[in-house]
C-alpha cells in the first residue's frame, strides 16, 4: 500500500488539520511514510498570513518535486483557497483541495481508494472516525482543483496534534476555527469562513479520550478561540428555563443555552480528570472577569494568558479596525497580572502597518515596555492580497519595519530574562518532555513550566511527568533544576 506524508505550515490550528488529514489517508490504509522523498502522495498544508508563508509553499513544491518526482503533490489549506489557480499552475502540482473541501481531501486524492465511507461533517475523533456514505467527487487527474466559497461550509476538520518533540506530553485539541471579526490586514477570515465551533459534548469526549490515553496536559485552541460557542444552538430545561454552564452539555437533539468559553472550560475541570488545562491565545475583549478569575483560581488550568495586541497606538488599531482601545487592553492585562502574579503574560505585536509613523511605534514601544509581558510575537506587516490594508496608502519601507521589529525583540528578550530572574530559588511546577540531552554540567531532560518556560531538568527523566524542580540558575534561554527532594 502507497504511502502519505503531510507537510504542515503555520499556526497551531493548520497544524489540528494536518492531524485530522493524516488520520484521512490511515482510514484508507495508507501508512505514514518518514518523508516526503519516501511517500507516494506528499500533502502541503499551507499558510498565507503573510507573503513569507506563500514563498515557503512554493518552495516546498519545488523541493518535493525535485526529491520525489513520482510523488503525487497535492496542496491545500489557506494558500489554496486563498489563490488556487496561481498554485495549480506550478509545475508538479497534481491537485489543489481548498479549506472548504478538506473535509474530503483523501476520498478526493484517492479516487480508485473511494469506499462508502468518508469523514463525519465536523470533527475527526481521537479514538474512532465515524463515516457516512457521500456521493462520488468528480476526479480530474490533471492540476483538479477543488475550492469552494468558504463561508457556504460548516464543517470544522480537526484532530488532537502533537508536536514531534512533545508527542507523548502536550497534545493540541482545535476546538473553533473561523472568523468574524475583519481587521483590515488579515486574510484568515476570507480562507476559514465564519467562527464555528466543535460541539462541547464531542470536546468533553476527546479530553477524556486524551486523559485514557494517558496525557497530562491539553492545549485548547482555535483561529478565534474566545469566540467559542457563540454559533451553536441553544437548549431550554425541561421547566422551561433556559440553563447556563453544565447544563451547555446537553444531549444530542435538545436545544442548548448559550454557551461559553468560561462555560466549557468549566465543564473541563469537572467532567473530566485531566491534569493541566491550557488555554492558547485569547482577544483581548474575551478575557472577561470570570475568565481571569477561573483560571487564577484553579490549579489545573496553567497560569499562560496569550493576549493579541497588534499596535499601542490608538491611530494604528482604528486603521487595523481593531476593537478595542490602547487603554482598555493596557486595563487587562493589569487585572490578568493582577490576579496571576507568576503566570506567562504573551502578546503579537505587528510593526510596520500603513502609515505607521515614527511616533505611532514609540507608542507600541512605550506600552511594550510598561506592561508585564514576559515574551512577545513580533511580526512585519505583510500585505495580504485582497485586504483593505493592502491598498492603503503610505506603506512603510522594509527596512524601517524590520528595524522596528528588532527593538521589540531586542525589548521583548530583556523582559523574559527578568521575568527568569524571578524564579532562581524557588519551585516551579513543570512537565517533562521527550528530549533528552547533555551539556557541560551532564544530562538534562527538557521541560515546560505551568507558566510556559523552558526548563532544562537535570538527569534523564520520563516523558508526561509534572514535576516540582528547584531552579538553580538561567543557562540556554532555559531555567536550570534539579527534582525537589521526596519526589
Amino acid at each position: 500500500m502507497p504511502g502519505f506524508y503531510v507537510e504542515n505550515f503555520g499556526c497551531r490550528a493548520t497544524q489540528a488539520d494536518g492531524a485530522a488529514l493524516e488520520r484521512q489517508f490511515e482510514e484508507r490504509g495508507l501508512s505514514r511514510a518518514s518523508s516526503p522523498a519516501h511517500a507516494s502522495v506528499v500533502i502541503l498544508n499551507t499558510c498565507t498570513v503573510t507573503a513569507g508563508a506563500d514563498q515557503d509553499a512554493r518552495a516546498a513544491i519545488r523541493r518535493v518535486r525535485r526529491q520525489n518526482p513520482d510523488a503525487r503533490i497535492v496542496v491545500t489549506g489557506c494558500y489554496a483557497q486563498r489563490a488556487p489557480d496561481e498554485i495549480g499552475a506550478l509545475p508538479g502540482v497534481d491537485l489543489v483541495v481548498g479549506n472548504s473541501h478538506k473535509h474530503e481531501l483523501a476520498r478526493i486524492a484517492l479516487p480508485h481508494l473511494v469506499t462508502t465511507n468518508s469523514l463525519q461533517s465536523n470533527f475527526v475523533s481521537l479514538e474512532q472516525l465515524t463515516h457516512n456514505r457521500v456521493a462520488p467527487t468528480e476526479y480530474s487527474p490533471e492540476g483538479a482543483i477543488f475550492v469552494s466559497d468558504i463561508f457556504a461550509h460548516t464543517e470544522l476538520v480537526a484532530a488532537p496534534v502533537f508536536d514531534a518533540a512533545n508527542e507523548r506530553t502536550r497534545p493540541n485539541l482545535k476546538i473553533q476555527d473561523g472568523c468574524d471579526n475583519r481587521c483590515s490586514f488579515c486574510v484568515i477570515p476570507y480562507v476559514r469562513g465564519q467562527s464555528r465551533s466543535l460541539g462541547p459534548e464531542r470536546i468533553i469526549d476527546e479530553v477524556k479520550a486524551l486523559v485514557r490515553a494517558g496525557y497530562r496536559e491539553v492545549v485548547l485552541s482555535g483561529i478565534n478561540l474566545g469566540r467559542w460557542g457563540r454559533d451553536l444552538p441553544t437548549r431550554v430545561g425541561t421547566a422551561g428555563q433556559a440553563h447556563a454552564g453544565r447544563a451547555a452539555l446537553g444531549r444530542p437533539g435538545e436545544r442548548n443555552s448559550p454557551a461559553s468559553f468560561v462555560d466549557l472550560i468549566q465543564s473541563i475541570l469537572a467532567e473530566t480528570p485531566l491534569e493541566k488545562l491550557r488555554i492558547s491565545s485569547v482577544e483581548p475583549m474575551d478575557w472577561t472577569d470570570g475568565m481571569i478569575s477561573l483560571m487564577a483560581s484553579s490549579p489545573r488550568i496553567a497560569k499562560h494568558a496569550h493576549v493579541p495586541m497588534q499596535s499601542g497606538s490608538d491611530a494604528v488599531l482604528r486603521r487595523m479596525h481593531r476593537k478595542y482601545r490602547p487603554w482598555h487592553y493596557r486595563d487587562k492585562i493589569k487585572e490578568i497580572r493582577a490576579a496571576m502574579p507568576t503566570a506567562a503574560i504573551g502578546a503579537d505585536v505587528m510593526v510596520g502597518f500603513p502609515r505607521e509613523t515614527d511616533a505611532e511605534f514609540e507608542s507600541t514601544r512605550k506600552m511594550v515596555e510598561e506592561l508585564p509581558f514576559t515574551y512577545l510575537h513580533v511580526f512585519t506587516y505583510s500585505a495580504r492580497p485582497g485586504t483593505p490594508a493592502a491598498d492603503m496608502p503610505n506603506q512603510v519601507p522594509i527596512k524601517i519595519a524590520r528595524d522596528r521589529n528588532r527593538i521589540l525583540r531586542e525589548l521583548a528578550a530583556e523582559k523574559k530574562l527578568a521575568f527568569m530572574r524571578c524564579f532562581v530559588g524557588k519551585t516551579v511546577e513543570a512537565i517533562t518532555l521527550n528530549e533528552v540531552g547533555n551539556d557541560s554540567e551532564g544530562e538534562f531532560t527538557e521541560c515546560l513550566t505551568d507558566n510556559y518556560l523552558k526548563l532544562r531538568l537535570r538527569g534523564s527523566h520520563q516523558a508526561n511527568r509534572w514535576q516540582n524542580v528547584k531552579v538553580q540558575g538561567i543557562g540556554h534561554a532555559s531555567l536550570l533544576g534539579f527534582p525537589c527532594l521526596g519526589q
